[in-house]
């Protein structure tokens, strides 16, 4: 099989498969994307050859890009490998790749009560969800406990800091750029 049949039996599964999803029929994206129910059921089964000027109505009716309607996949993107960065009272995993989910870095921190308690202040908002342990949660003058399956979320330009409360706490936090310069600094960027 070719490089171009391998992409294009992709791109009809993908088609297919994001209208099954959604529980459309064929007639349904037809008139979404405004192409004939025969030309959409030929691409779908390949026994018509995909041109752009098709492919662009239909990722427009999906509500994607054409960017990600075509995109190749990539075992070696699957699977992610964080290597723990280190500092006092913190270890931390970056569980994403490069910009991350929409520009935003998924990280898994382990903070032990030996941590520098230390209040920062950046641009933007924080997410974190508690996995193990208890968190407290130093926001201005306010002190919260975040307990295992709680989320917290709150503007950083609060001063805060999140602490571990009679010992050690994993959580698991989603960052934009300016939580993960504030936040990540030393901690190495997940292997690939």
């Amino acid at each position: 099989m070719t490089q171009e049949s391998v992409v294009d039996a992709l791109i009809r599964q993908r088609i297919r498969s994001l209208r099954l999803a959604r529980g459309w029929s064929l007639e349904n994206l037809a008139s979404r994307c405004e192409l004939s129910q025969s030309t959409l059921s030929r691409l779908e089964t390949g026994h018509r050859r995909i041109a752009l000027d098709q492919l662009v109505p239909i990722a427009r009716a999906f509500g994607t890009t054409l960017d990600a309607l075509v995109e190749t996949a990539d075992d070696q993107d699957v699977v992610i490998r964080p290597q723990p960065g280190h500092s006092q009272g913190l270890t931390t995993w970056v569980l994403s790749t490069g910009d991350g989910l929409n520009g935003k870095t998924v990280a898994k921190m382990r903070i032990t009560p030996d941590r520098p308690h230390q209040l920062g202040v950046h641009p933007g908002r924080d997410w974190f969800t508690v996995l193990a342990g208890i968190a407290r949660l130093e926001l201005g003058e306010r002190t919260i406990l975040v307990h295992p399956g709680e989320v917290a979320e709150f503007s950083t330009m609060v001063p805060h800091a999140i602490c571990a409360h009679e010992g050690p706490v994993e959580i698991l936090s989603i960052f934009n750029h300016d939580g993960e310069r504030a936040h990540l600094h030393d901690a190495p960027h997940a292997a690939g």
